[in-house]
This record gives structure tokens, C-alpha cells and sequence, in this order.
């Protein structure tokens, strides 16, 4: 499978949103990063970072004692533009999607102008 293409479910998503901010880390350190209430036991979190390295998304850096290391394998910006990619195609494309955050007061008529200003600003590096 494609690093672009790895499909994650939110609990990985999760994790993975803690490797991203933390760089590298143990799974210890991934599961006491995760600030909830209900935080996941030790080995449930070193489930997910395997399945995680299984899926190609996280790899092994190095060993300190008996504690692996890891760090993200994709970005985070591959990840979403995959959920994104997903939800529009479930929804029937962009404009249901944003007519359903409309009506639902989750996008207001500033967000759309912000949208459409920065839309038409001319980008850099583009061709």
C-alpha cells in the first residue's frame, strides 16, 4: 500500500496526531500524550503503534533500553488530504458538504468569504 493512500481509523489518527506534534517518541510517551480523560491503557496504545508500523505510517528509530522509538512515516497533511478526499466522495462532492456545514452554523458566510478571497489570491510556487 502506498504511503499516500494508508487508511488510519480515528484511534490511529489519534496516535498519530501525537507523533506528529511530539517528533519521535516511545509508546509510553505516546500514551501519556494523550490528554483525555480516559486514556488508553500502556498496551492498547502499543497495539495501535504496531499496527501503525504494520500500515507503513510510524517506523522504528531506535531502541533506548527495552523501549522502541517512532516517528511518523507520512505527513499529516497526506493523512487529511485522504479523509478529506473520502468524506467528499461519501457526501457527493464539495458543494453538499459545505451546504451541510452552512445549515449547520459550522461555516459561516465570514469563513466562505475568507474562503473565496483566499481562493482568488493569486499562489506562489504554483505553475
Amino acid at each position: 500500500m502506498s504511503k499516500e493512500r494508508i487508511a488510519l481509523t480515528k484511534f490511529e489518527t489519534e496516535v498519530m496526531g501525537v507523533l506528529w506534534r511530539l517528533g519521535e517518541a516511545s509508546v509510553r510517551e505516546v500514551q501519556e500524550a494523550i490528554d483525555r480523560e480516559d486514556r488508553p491503557a500502556y498496551t492498547t496504545i502499543q497495539t495501535i503503534v504496531q499496527r501503525l508500523e504494520q500500515k507503513g505510517a510510524v517506523r522504528r528509530t531506535r531502541k533506548a533500553g527495552n523501549a522502541f522509538f517512532f516517528e511518523p512515516a507520512v505527513t499529516r497533511k497526506s493523512v487529511y488530504r485522504r479523509l478529506v478526499e473520502e468524506l467528499l466522495d461519501l457526501v457527493g462532492g464539495s458543494q453538499p458538504l459545505v451546504a451541510h456545514l452552512v445549515e449547520t452554523g459550522k461555516l459561516s458566510l465570514d469563513d466562505l468569504k475568507a474562503i473565496e478571497s483566499s481562493a482568488k489570491a493569486p499562489k506562489r510556487g504554483r505553475k
